[in-house]
């Protein structure tokens, strides 16, 4: 089926012919839909901190930094940000010229609000000869939008989402890059340094190094802390093969195979390079002005004091475990942890005590990840569940819809009626208690990928991503959720998102 031209294609992503046989395996197999026991809730599986908790796991949080760890904020940087106008674009095309759907009216009624609105003025004053104001009243809406969107202009409908202007200041507008810049400072800073990582798309790159080349300065002077900001690409080998609807490899006009980039779950390559001792994970567009971020920045110490205060106990057990004969009462001691702390539930009546001592030991020598976790509003995405592991184990993990049989009215209810909701805000402990990292792909649920329809030319295909880097790539770690306040999540999907008042 691989032709010699094919076989010196894949070697050159750095991909084997075994990796690709098992892709396409897995779009004739599909992927099989995980067990559920329950959507997680504050009655079990989300922990729920008063503010003495708060308090103590913020100075928690101090302590852990005033000690010499390594800290570094990972942002997944390299989409871009087409889908935030796929209504203006739509509008471009459309057979009116003046604004018609809410949606249209609602950008153009406030277009002053946007922090990109004098960037775009200065644009339609030297592309069209006339201002914003002036172009409206003389009906010419699309030209702000084209100007907006193309080349000639901002070129929004082309860059990615941490190089657009999101929020207005005196002294200038910010993009949600800096507003991460200013985030690392506040909560992720340890000795002076703030360690701030993004994963850029390769087209970005240069740009991205360059705008923060510009900025960095400025705000490491402000917060006083010294900037060490790292890039890294998703790497080649991570793309997966695109398959005809018939399962056979879809192939470009010119024959050679057509690769697609294996979603966000190929982070966690990126994720294992990092020399850390706690990552920090968030997405770019999730940011706030600086009038709203105290409640963001409070929270981030909350979670990351639950992880160090686990991390602690995890690694005085994990020694204690080191110890010949461990007594029967400790090993029921370190048991109840494990379960209560990760609602890790073993069915382990049967073994007896080294059986249990090397269980325990294994069950806790993994990284461990902290989730913020919000009010369910009806956000489209995923939720936190406890789930059954192939061992018959029970654990917490992060779904997505797509991981849900559809068919299973009882696990449609669990999640259409789960309390919570993912804001993708993570706090992780990358390495073990002897301080060496783990090797975060081997922590990986290999069959939780998931495969979509899609087309090229015209032509209908089916693309495989990968396991999503909060869903499996880090199904086998150690998971606690906590309940954080729904104003630390203010994700950015549509251009007049940045129109509700925590954008403003």
């Amino acid at each position: 089926m691989l032709s010699q031209q094919d076989l010196q294609q894949i070697a050159k992503k750095g991909i084997t012919e075994e990796q690709i046989n098992t892709q396409l395996d897995e779009f004739k197999t599909g992927f099989p839909f995980l067990k559920l026991k329950a959507a997680a809730s504050i009655e079990e599986g989300i922990v729920a901190t008063s503010d003495t908790d708060k308090k103590a796991y913020i100075e928690a949080w101090n302590a852990y930094k005033q000690a010499g760890h390594k800290i570094v904020k990972f942002v997944p940087a390299s989409g871009a940000a087409s889908r935030m106008f796929k209504d203006m674009f739509a509008f471009l095309d459309a057979d009116y010229d003046v604004p018609t759907t809410a949606f249209e009216k609602q950008y153009f009624d406030n277009i002053e609000k946007f922090a990109f609105y004098d960037a775009l003025d200065a644009a339609c004053r030297k592309n069209e000869g006339k201002s914003i104001k002036y172009l409206m009243q003389e009906g010419q809406y699309k030209k702000v939008v084209a100007n907006m969107l193309f080349e000639k202009g901002l070129n929004y409908g082309q860059l990615p989402k941490g190089m657009l202007l999101f929020h207005k200041y005196p002294e200038g507008a910010r993009t949600p890059m800096e507003e991460h810049l200013v985030e690392g400072a506040l909560y992720a800073a340890s000795n002076g340094e703030a360690n701030v990582h993004f994963t850029v798309s390769h087209e970005h790159m240069d740009m991205f190094k360059k705008k923060v080349a510009a900025k960095a300065d400025g705000y490491a002077k402000k917060y006083g802390v010294k900037y060490d900001i790292s890039f890294s690409e998703q790497k080649p080998s991570t793309d997966t093969i695109a398959a005809n609807p018939d399962n056979t490899p879809f192939r470009n006009e010119d024959g050679s195979l057509l690769f697609r980039p294996g979603g966000h779950g190929a982070l966690i390559e990126n994720l294992n390079e990092i020399d850390a001792d706690i990552i920090f994970i968030k997405n770019i567009d999730n940011v706030v002005p600086d009038r709203l971020k105290q409640e963001t920045v409070d929270y981030k110490q909350v979670i990351a004091g639950v992880l160090v205060n686990l991390q602690k106990l995890s690694f005085k057990y994990l020694e204690e475990l080191d110890k010949e004969n461990v007594e029967h009462d400790k090993l029921r001691e370190i048991q109840h942890f494990v379960e209560h702390a990760f609602c890790r539930r073993p069915d382990i009546a049967s073994l007896n005590d080294q059986e249990l001592a090397e269980y325990l030991k294994k069950k806790l020598n993994r990284p461990m990840r902290v989730c913020g976790v919000v009010k369910n509003v009806g956000e489209p995405g995923g939720g936190p569940f406890l789930t059954y592991n192939q061992d018959g184990t029970i654990s917490l993990q992060i779904l997505e819809s797509s991981q849900i049989d559809k068919n299973n009215k009882e696990y449609m209810e669990m999640f259409t009626k789960g309390t919570h909701f993912n804001p993708v805000d993570l706090v992780c402990a990358v390495k073990d208690y002897k301080g060496q990292p783990f090797n975060l792909p081997d922590f990986v649920d290999r069959t939780t990928g998931f495969i979509s329809s899609k087309s090229k030319n015209g032509k209908e295909l089916k693309a495989l991503e990968l396991p999503g880097l909060w869903n499996g790539a880090m199904s086998d770690w150690n998971t606690c959720f906590v309940e954080v306040p729904l104003g630390t999540f203010n994700p950015v999907k549509t251009v007049n998102d940045l129109l509700r008042d925590q954008h403003q």
